[in-house]
């Protein structure tokens, strides 16, 4: 069932296998909250008139990918057809230390960030019609004809997120 049309929804990828990580990252401890969760009241925020999480159930509104084991953009375009909002705004839950101002360029003009596919913000009817579940998330950015910004000073470490204990820790210090 399609939800009415808003403004912007939020779709939170969380279908990776987390392998790296060795645990589900969408479940990490943030200052005693979830990753998702925290990434979800980013999203809110960031003005997401509804949102969803793509690829797992995580007491929040979700969607199965596509295919189970192809890549994000399978989570994008099952996510997109369950919003049924104008804009999309795309996160990884594996970056729940992003800010409201690294946003804000994307929200503004759309696009994403040079090297980093997510997170993007994109029209709807921008996304080719051709997409599929496997394509690399790059791909589905430039056939969107996104425009590639560049990475806000300082914003770089938040925006990769943690897909390591490594980088968990590193990212939890700052």
């Amino acid at each position: 069932m399609k939800r009415p049309m808003t403004s912007l929804g939020a779709i939170i990828l969380c279908g990776g296998g987390s392998r790296r990580m060795g645990r589900d990252k969408a479940l990490l401890d943030w200052d005693g909250r979830r990753a998702v969760d925290r990434v979800a009241d980013l999203a809110r925020t960031a003005g997401a008139d509804a949102l969803i999480t793509a690829g797992a159930d995580l007491g929040l509104p979700w969607v199965p990918d596509d295919e189970a084991g192809a890549g994000p953009v399978g989570g994008v375009l099952a996510g997109a057809r369950a919003l049924g909002t104008a804009r999309l705004l795309v996160l990884a839950v594996d970056a729940p230390t992003v800010t409201a101002e690294d946003l804000a360029p994307l929200l503004a003009s759309g696009g994403f960030y040079e090297g980093l596919p997510v997170p993007m913000v994109v029209e709807a009817a921008a996304l080719p019609a051709d997409a599929e579940a496997g394509w690399p998330l790059r791909r589905l950015v430039e056939r969107a004809g996104l425009t590639a910004l560049p990475v806000p000073e300082g914003a770089l470490a938040r925006l990769r997120g943690a897909n390591t204990p490594e980088e968990l820790e590193a990212l939890s210090r700052r």
